[in-house]
């Protein structure tokens, strides 16, 4: 079996026009929902800790997902959980479209992180799987791309859907199409992927091949069970956890971006199309800026592009409620944005580097466990900040702050772990 870009390029379009239509699914929740809460499901003004729930919800249920699908992945195959996946999605758009109250929003989030963290999970464990050591950075790039890609278009295309067709019916029909349309893929197109990861662990598979020595953990069992990768991953490594809380963290952002960021733009009288180009700006930048920022991490390395964007992510997020007017949120949201590449990515393809490909698809499960609980983490310190604060912004200094100091523990704890930069000894 053959590993790389070109030799497997059927393959990698197709997880690739997968994980697009993954975020596409998740971008139709960030835009009209979330503004829309009051007039169209019935939340009262001000009631900040039950707004963020259902991102709260979404954030437990994904991470938990994550976790699951590593281990899911390396025993039924990563074919049958992508399909399991979207199976899982199928009642969401009817749900919302029948939804009486805040609370069916909530259950329609709970189904979408199921979905999220099964189906996004494998379509970059499956890619991992494919490419080659020095493609991680490009690959995980790529991935990202398209996924954030799908999760801009989605804001700006239900923004649109909702002001022709009415919210619900807008939302039912989008999600209906996207949906119904990944898991016919999934189900024709989509190949299994795991034959690969067990021939890259045979004896002598890299025999005649350019020796690459990555930075593995020491100490671990020929085939680790849960408790020990949660543990290597959570506390024993300290690069593999300065990564995890530096995934935890950053989702503090994109958790303000998704409930916070409409309802502050709604609350300024912009609408609906104006907040999903503005929203969209930020899911473009990201996506877009993360087609150059993996492959660069593949040639300067990861943990300066993961440090700094985590600093730049901040700096946009602090901007943001600082000025008036399109063009300076749609400037803050690029910057927020451009840092959000910077570290996407790379926090990924480090932790593919140092972890044995025996068992990486648990350690991007737990990874993205963590980094995925951010949401439900991140999600309830807004609803705190906020009341306390009794305002919106405070939730902006407090996501600002959490990055800055998570970028500073992360230059720390954290180390170059590209095994052509910084090689075993």
């Amino acid at each position: 079996m053959q590993l790389g870009i070109r030799a497997n390029l059927a393959q990698v379009l197709q997880q690739l026009l997968q994980v697009l239509l993954v975020g596409m699914t998740i971008g139709m929740m960030r835009n009209v929902v979330p503004a829309l809460a009051e007039s169209e499901f019935g939340l009262q003004r001000g009631s900040f800790m039950l707004l963020v729930a259902f991102v709260v919800a979404f954030g437990f249920v994904k991470g938990a997902m994550n976790f699951v699908a590593g281990r899911m992945a390396e025993r039924m195959g990563r074919r049958r959980v992508l399909l399991l996946g979207w199976l899982v999605a199928l009642p969401i758009p009817p749900i919302i479209w029948f939804a009486p109250s805040w609370s069916w929003i909530v259950a329609a989030t709970v189904l979408l992180g199921v979905n999220q963290g099964l189906t996004w999970s494998m379509t970059q464990t499956s890619k991992l799987d494919i490419t080659t050591p020095d493609q991680r950075g490009l690959v995980i790039g790529l991935n990202e791309f398209s996924g954030y890609v799908g999760v801009a278009l989605a804001a700006v295309i239900t923004g649109y859907a909702a002001s022709l067709l009415g919210p619900r019916a807008g939302l039912l029909w989008f999600g209906g199409a996207v949906i119904g349309l990944a898991t016919l893929l999934a189900w024709l197109a989509v190949a299994e992927t795991l034959p690969w990861a067990r021939a890259e662990t045979r004896p002598g598979a890299n025999a005649g091949k350019t020796a690459v020595r990555p930075r593995y953990p020491t100490g671990v069992s020929n085939e680790p069970g849960t408790r020990e990768i949660f543990a290597l991953m959570t506390w024993r490594d300290r690069r593999m956890a300065a990564l995890c809380q530096a995934g935890l963290v950053e989702k503090f952002v994109d958790a303000l971006v998704w409930v916070f960021w409409p309802v502050y733009l709604h609350q300024q009288g912009v609408g609906l199309p104006g907040i999903g180009w503005i929203v969209g700006v930020y899911g473009f930048t990201w996506g877009g800026a993360q087609f150059f920022t993996g492959k660069l991490s593949d040639r300067v390395g990861r943990q300066v592009l993961n440090v700094w964007g985590m600093w730049i992510c901040g700096v946009g997020v602090l901007l943001f409620p600082l000025g008036a007017g399109s063009t300076w949120w749609s400037a803050s949201a690029a910057v927020a944005g451009l840092g959000m590449a910077m570290l996407y990515p790379n926090l990924s393809a480090a932790v593919a580097d140092i972890a044995h490909p025996a068992w990486r698809a648990s350690a991007i499960g737990i990874y993205r466990f963590w980094r995925d609980l951010g949401y439900g983490i991140g999600g309830l310190g807004l609803g705190i900040a906020a009341t306390l604060g009794g305002n919106l912004v405070t939730a902006f200094w407090f996501v600002a702050a959490a990055m800055f100091a998570s970028g500073a523990l992360l230059y720390h704890w954290g180390e170059e772990t590209h095994p052509g930069l910084n090689p075993a000894s």
